[in-house]
C-alpha cells in the first residue's frame, strides 16, 4: 500500500490458528475471545511476541490497523452529508480514547451497529458511544436539544450502553430549544418557493441566536433564575418578530426543562480542558464530523448550507483546539453522492437508475426519513473538498450499491456554455447551474461484494473505479465500505 508520498508501508504478519487477509490485517470476524494462543506479529517493521487471547490480539490488530492516522485524527463528509462516516468512526473509535463531536446539532444522523448487530440511531451523541472504554464529547461549537440527548442516552441504556461518566457535554456549547423549531418552520414558510429545505431541527435559528448574541449557554442552565430569564427575552423577541404566528407556552416549556435539567448535570462539563488534558496525557482522540463539506456555512452550496462550518476549520473553532494538534484529517464519500433537501446538485440522476440506487442504497434520512435526491460521483466536488480540508486518506463507502449497474459514471469536469473548464467548484449558484457536466463512464463489475473482505478479492471493475478516484484525486484510498455492518470494511 502507498501513502500519498508514494513511500510503501511494509506490513507483514504472521498469526497462528487465525485466517490473514493481505497486508497483515485479520479478518475480524474470524477473531473471537477464546483460549491462548502463541502469537507473533510483525507490524510496521516491529515485533510483537506475545501469550494472548485471540481477543487481545485482535484488538492489537485493529489498533495497528488504523495507527497511521496519529494521535489526534478528525473524519470528515466530503459531499452533501450521509456519507456513512458514522460507520469508520466508529471501527476507528474502538481503538481510540476519545470520541468527540465539534458541531452541528440533531439534524445530523448515524446508524451504526454492535457487533451483535444491534441497530443504533444516533444524532448528537459520538458513535464512540459503543466502545465501552472512550471518553465521548459534545464540544461547543454544537447545539444541544436536551429532550433528544436524554432519549439517546436512555435509548442506549435500554439496549446495555451507558454513557455515565463517559459523556462530556461543553457548558459553552448553545442549547437549542423547541422555540427554535417553531421559528425554523416559520422561516421554511415565509421563504416559499425559495426554500432552503432545512429538516426543521432549529439549527439555524439556534445558531443565529448564537450569532447575535442572545443565546442560551449549557452553563446558563446550572442557574435556573439566568435561564428563565434568557428563554423569556427570547420569546418576546420572536414574539415581536412573528405576531400572532408565533405560538409558544414559556410556562410549560420552563416546566419540563427542569426536569432536563436535573438529569442532564451530570455530563456537562469544560470539554476544552478535558480535551487538553487528554491530549498532554497523549491520549488517542477521534473528531467526528456532522454534515459535510458541501454543507459548509462558508464553502458549501449556499444558502443551501447548513448553520455551522462543516469543515477542518470548524473542528478547530468547535473544540477549542490548535490546528497543529491535528494529525491526520480522513474525508469520507460514498461511492456515488447523494443530497436531501433543496439547492443544486450537478450529477443528480432524474431516471430509473437514480430510484434503483436509492433503493439498494436505502436512501432515506436518518433523521428526517426523507427520501435523498441520488447521483454520480462528482470529482469536481470532491475535489474541492479534498483542497478545502486537506484529506491525508479517503475511505469510499457503499460501494456495494453500484454492483448491479452495468455501466457507472464519474462527473470529471464542468463546462460552461461557451467551451470553457471550470476548474474549481464556484460560490456563484447561477454558474453551476448553467455548467455541463462531463463524464467518465466505466464498467460495473456486475456481481455481489458485500461478502468481501480483502482488496484482491474483489472484482477487476471494482478495484479500477477505485484505483480511478485514487488518480483522479491524488489521495490515497484507505478505507471501503461494502455494507453496513462494522466488520463491511476493507483496507487497502
Amino acid at each position: 500500500m502507498r501513502t500519498r508520498m508514494g513511500t510503501r508501508m511494509r506490513t507483514n504478519t504472521v498469526l497462528n490458528l487465525c485466517s490473514v487477509r493481505r497486508g497483515g490485517q485479520p479478518k475480524r470476524k474470524d477473531w473471537s475471545a477464546g483460549p491462548s494462543v502463541e502469537t507473533r506479529v510483525v507490524l510496521g517493521g516491529r515485533r510483537i511476541e506475545a501469550k494472548a487471547s485471540a481477543s487481545e490480539v485482535a484488538a492489537k490488530i485493529e489498533e495497528e490497523e488504523f495507527s497511521e492516522v496519529g494521535q489526534i485524527c478528525a473524519v470528515l463528509g466530503t459531499q452533501w452529508g450521509d456519507e456513512g462516516k458514522g460507520k469508520l468512526v466508529d471501527a476507528m473509535a474502538q481503538t481510540f480514547d476519545v470520541v468527540a463531536r465539534a458541531q452541528g446539532g440533531a439534524n445530523a444522523g448515524h446508524t451504526i451497529y454492535s457487533p451483535d448487530g444491534t441497530k443504533h440511531a444516533l444524532h448528537l451523541m459520538p458513535c464512540g458511544i459503543l466502545n465501552p472504554r472512550a471518553k465521548c464529547i459534545i464540544g461547543n461549537g454544537c447545539v444541544i436539544h436536551l429532550p433528544t440527548v436524554l432519549g439517546e442516552i436512555g435509548k442506549l441504556k435500554e439496549k446495555g450502553v451507558s454513557a455515565d461518566g463517559r459523556l462530556f457535554i461543553s457548558d459553552r456549547a448553545h442549547v437549542l430549544l423547541d422555540l427554535h423549531k417553531e421559528v425554523d418552520g416559520l422561516r421554511e414558510q415565509e421563504l416559499a418557493d425559495k426554500k432552503i429545505g432545512t429538516t426543521k431541527r432549529g439549527i439555524g435559528p439556534c445558531y443565529s441566536s448564537k450569532a447575535i448574541r442572545n443565546g442560551i449557554r449549557v452553563h446558563d442552565l446550572l442557574s435556573f433564575d439566568v435561564f428563565e430569564k434568557k428563554l423569556r427575552g427570547l420569546v418576546a423577541e420572536n414574539e415581536k418578530r412573528f405576531g400572532a404566528d408565533f405560538e409558544y407556552d414559556v410556562d410549560e416549556e420552563l416546566s419540563k426543562y427542569e426536569g432536563y435539567i436535573a438529569e442532564i448535570k451530570p455530563y456537562i462539563s469544560d470539554s476544552v480542558e478535558i480535551l487538553y488534558n487528554e491530549q498532554k496525557s497523549k491520549s488517542r482522540i477521534l473528531i467526528e464530523g456532522a454534515n459535510a463539506t458541501m454543507l459548509d456555512i462558508d464553502f458549501g452550496t449556499y444558502p443551501f448550507v447548513t448553520s455551522s462550518n462543516t469543515t477542518i476549520g470548524g473542528v478547530c473553532n468547535g473544540l477549542g483546539m490548535a490546528p497543529n494538534a491535528i494529525s491526520h484529517v480522513v474525508g469520507v464519500a460514498k461511492a456515488y453522492t447523494t443530497r436531501v433537501g433543496a439547492g443544486p446538485y450537478p450529477t443528480e440522476i432524474h431516471d430509473e437508475v437514480g430510484d434503483q440506487i436509492r433503493k439498494l442504497g436505502g436512501e432515506y434520512g436518518t433523521t428526517t426519513g426523507r427520501p435523498r435526491r441520488c447521483g454520480w460521483l462528482d470529482i469536481v466536488a470532491l475535489r474541492y473538498a479534498c483542497m478545502v480540508n486537506g484529506f491525508s486518506f479517503m475511505n469510499i463507502t457503499k460501494l456495494d450499491v453500484l454492483s448491479e449497474l452495468k455501466e457507472i459514471k464519474i462527473a470529471v469536469e464542468y463546462k460552461m456554455p461557451d467551451g470553457t473548464s471550470m476548474k474549481f467548484f464556484p460560490a456563484d449558484l447561477d454558474l453551476l447551474e448553467e455548467a455541463e457536466v462531463v463524464y467518465e463512464t466505466v464498467p460495473g463489475w456486475m456481481s455481489d461484494i458485500s461478502g468481501i473482505r480483502e482488496y484482491e478479492a474483489l472484482p477487476a471493475n471494482a478495484k479500477l473505479y477505485i484505483e480511478r478516484i485514487e488518480d483522479l484525486l491524488d489521495i490515497p484510498v484507505r478505507w471501503i465500505g461494502v455494507g453496513p455492518g462494522r466488520d463491511a470494511l476493507i483496507t487497502k
